[in-house]
């Protein structure tokens, strides 16, 4: 499923025009990424957990060269299935 089918779906699924269902994901997306960049967490009962983790610097190889270079510290985004999700899944 990609983003146009997600949109497809919230639309049938809740009655909206497509525009606006688009409008509903759209903004959806939006907050949990500002959430996010804040450093908040996101959390949805049932469903999963947006978090950031932080990944320390650390040295790795150059695959072309084979040569040491560093690795700059990073955030990256996170997210952990909720038992609601896990179950429907399975």
């Amino acid at each position: 499923m990609n983003k146009n089918d997600l949109i497809s779906a919230v639309a049938d699924a809740s009655g909206l025009s497509k525009s606006d269902a688009s409008s509903a994901v759209e903004g959806v997306f939006d907050t949990i990424t500002k959430a996010l960049s804040n450093g908040d967490e996101v959390r949805l009962v049932g469903f999963g957990t947006f978090s950031v983790a932080k990944r320390k610097a650390s040295t790795g190889r150059n695959p072309r060269t084979g040569e040491p270079m560093t690795i700059k510290a990073s955030n990256q985004p996170k997210f952990k299935a909720g038992k609601g999700l896990k179950d429907s899944v399975n």
